[in-house]
């Protein structure tokens, strides 16, 4: 048999077509857009239709300006204006079974100064949920009833895409990336992979004085599956 000029025996050849019809390979270090690394995500991952797509935490969409895909949007925030208007961790009259595809973004910093008050770094960067000593001066406690709803409107298979930021809080390390991984093995997903996304530089505040810990400069992409089983259809494939 042929293929492009070249001759090949049958057996090559079928590995030759297997071969260029698997997705392109990704590693789990990233140093371009959101955007594009969702793109690559459901290029590689998904074992269903990834559409329609809900993105949970939209806000104005910005990791989607330089994309074609089409996306269900849902922001607690009458601003700007949402497909569907409502607090992620109820999706009230969200349908079951719906999605192929959730994305979630949470906030990755409480309100930072002294009097916790909200300022335009904080909606910058999305810092406008309490995370004091009520919480364990950590924001995982948004993840739980995510959670449930997430695995609820996705169809079995489907994938939840989450970005997740490690924060220091308190004078201390919080691991919220763990937290995510650990609470969605526990709600019924399979965690799949982890990407580590690399920012060209790391979130700064005036008010941030000295620095007792390195300054993050990545996030990590967090990739579960709706199933038991991390592979695509049962494809062994690593």
């Amino acid at each position: 048999m042929t293929r492009n000029g070249h001759l090949f025996t049958t057996n090559e050849y079928e590995e030759t077509v297997a071969i260029s019809t698997q997705p392109a390979l990704l590693t789990s270090v990233w140093e371009r857009s959101d955007c594009e690394l969702i793109e690559a995500i459901l290029q590689f991952y998904p074992s269903i239709e990834p559409h329609p797509i809900l993105d949970s935490t939209h806000n104005t969409g910005r990791m989607w300006k330089d994309s074609d895909r089409q996306v269900v949007s849902m922001d607690i925030d009458p601003q700007h204006n949402p497909m569907i208007l409502g607090d992620n961790r109820v999706m009230a009259g969200v349908p079951s079974n719906k999605f192929g595809v959730v994305v979630f973004d949470p906030p990755h910093v409480g309100p930072q100064g002294r009097d916790k008050s909200i300022k335009r770094f904080d909606v910058d960067f999305g810092a406008t949920m309490e995370c004091g000593k009520e919480h364990n001066w950590t924001l995982s406690y948004l993840y739980p009833p995510f959670l449930k709803q997430a695995k609820r409107v996705l169809k079995p298979e489907g994938l939840l895409l989450a970005k997740i930021t490690d924060m220091v809080n308190s004078h201390k390390s919080r691991w919220a990336h763990c937290d995510f991984m650990l609470m969605a093995e526990e709600a019924g997903f399979t965690v799949c992979d982890l990407i580590v996304k690399i920012r060209k530089g790391p979130m700064m505040s005036t008010k941030w004085k000295n620095a007792h810990h390195a300054r993050k400069r990545h996030c990590f992409w967090i990739i579960c599956r709706n199933g038991t089983s991390c592979e695509r259809n049962g494809c062994k494939r690593s």
